[in-house]
């Protein structure tokens, strides 16, 4: 595959920055949620490397780019689980949509 998700032996990006070692690993709540999601859904067996790699692979280069690193994780959850028949799209945006309107009333 040579798309913008496989960047290895691409040269011209720069050296690579190290983070501060006392810089949060999740700065947000959510990114801790969506690393314990990940693994809770491959450990229930929905996924392996390939899968999430294939997922990931599909997402478009403008959304791959634009999105930060965990959102890719939980975005490629969505994909595998709906083509596994979990959860239905529509399931999908229906819960993101409630959690939107709670978020906007101010609950959690």
């Amino acid at each position: 595959m040579d798309g913008v998700h496989d960047c290895g032996g691409v040269e011209g990006y720069g050296p690579i920055v190290m983070e501060d070692e006392n810089v949060p690993k999740f700065p947000e709540p959510w990114q801790r949620m969506a690393f314990g999601l990940h693994w809770g859904v491959a450990f229930q067996g929905f996924w392996n490397i390939d899968a999430i790699r294939h997922a990931m692979e599909r997402m478009g280069a403008i959304e791959y780019l634009t999105t930060p690193y965990y959102e890719h994780w939980l975005r490629c959850n969505e994909i595998l689980l709906v083509e596994k028949g979990v959860f239905t799209q529509e399931e999908i945006k229906n819960k993101q949509n409630e959690i939107r309107a709670a978020m906007s009333a101010g609950g959690d």
